[in-house]
């Protein structure tokens, strides 16, 4: 009898245990599913205020970072109508258009050029801030050629050292002025004295490695003071671009004569300033580049000439790379 009663404790001792097992593993059960629960509830709602503070975040980005569509155009005009008042011409004296005109190099059949023929356009006499800020306007590479400063405009050179290159423009001794600018140089001037000019330009703007010539008929012409010239500029490792302001010009001889390469302009844009005529220009300087692969045209800050810059950026876009003038030269 004592056997059996041991056996019915065993059975519902088992019993019990069996229960039990089931109930802790129906708790378990439970709580993993709310503990799941929980943390996909609370991953989908970190998510969502993520995105929320993003999308507020680029709601308050400042204006910087979100800049607004401008007319370019329309802020263009706006400033060129300040500019216009305040831009007072000392275009290059040039004896004759024709005579300027670069010699022509006959070509017996068209070149094919691997690349875009390259285009680089100088603006000279770029002397004020209005300027400066006139020419970027445009949205093209342009090569800013700064005038020295004097009284009149005192900041040039200090206008100059915000831009990461510029070329300066000379003044040199004309035939006949229409204005002349303050220590212009001079054929008479000795060698000691062109060196001292050249120093004193390298001086106020130190990043300068091309100088072109303002004026200059009369000094470009001569052979004499033209080696002094190259020389002083040897010196100071700037290179010369040749305006060609008269057909007279001694500075290919010149050149060759130094061992280096003889660099002028090709077309100036703007000798008269009516719109159309600059038009006109633009499309012959487009017309050299093609036909040799390179060419450099100049103009100046005048209105009418940005104007036709900005309306022709379509036709450089697809006839030429517009480059700055030291990536020809």
């Amino acid at each position: 009898m004592a056997k059996r009663k041991k056996s019915k404790k065993k059975q519902s001792s088992s019993k019990v245990l069996m229960y039990t097992a089931w109930a802790l593993a129906l708790v378990a059960l439970v709580l993993s599913s709310i503990l799941i629960g929980y943390y996909f509830g609370y991953s989908s709602a970190e998510e969502k205020t993520v995105k929320t503070v993003t999308k507020e975040k680029v709601r308050k980005l400042p204006s910087k970072s979100q800049p607004k569509k401008t007319n370019v155009k329309k802020q263009l005009e706006e400033v060129l109508k300040k500019e216009s008042k305040t831009y007072n011409s000392a275009a290059h004296e040039i004896e004759s258009e024709a005579l300027a005109n670069p010699p022509k190099v006959p070509l017996t059949k068209p070149k094919l050029y691997a690349a875009k023929p390259k285009l680089a356009i100088i603006i000279d006499d770029v002397q004020t801030a209005s300027q400066v800020r006139a020419i970027k306007s445009v949205g093209i590479p342009l090569t800013m050629s700064f005038l020295p400063p004097r009284a009149a405009r005192p900041n040039s050179a200090k206008l100059a050292a915000h831009e990461k290159f510029y070329m300066v423009h000379l003044p040199m001794e004309a035939m006949h002025f229409s204005k002349e600018e303050p220590y212009t140089l001079r054929v008479r001037e000795s060698q000691q004295e062109i060196l001292q000019r050249v120093a004193d330009i390298k001086k106020l703007f130190p990043k300068v490695a091309y100088i072109n010539n303002h004026t200059g008929s009369k000094f470009t012409s001569n052979e004499v003071a033209m080696n002094r010239l190259i020389f002083a500029l040897n010196k100071y490792h700037i290179h010369f671009i040749d305006s060609r302001t008269t057909a007279q010009t001694q500075a290919p001889k010149v050149m060759k004569n130094f061992g280096l390469k003889y660099v002028a302009r090709d077309v100036f844009l703007d000798h008269h300033m009516d719109k159309p005529y600059v038009l006109g220009q633009i499309k012959k300087a487009i017309a050299v580049a093609k036909a040799h692969g390179t060419a450099i045209a100049i103009g100046h800050p005048h209105k009418n000439t940005l104007e036709a810059l900005y309306e022709s950026k379509k036709l450089f876009a697809k006839d030429v790379d517009l480059v700055l003038v030291n990536k020809i030269y």
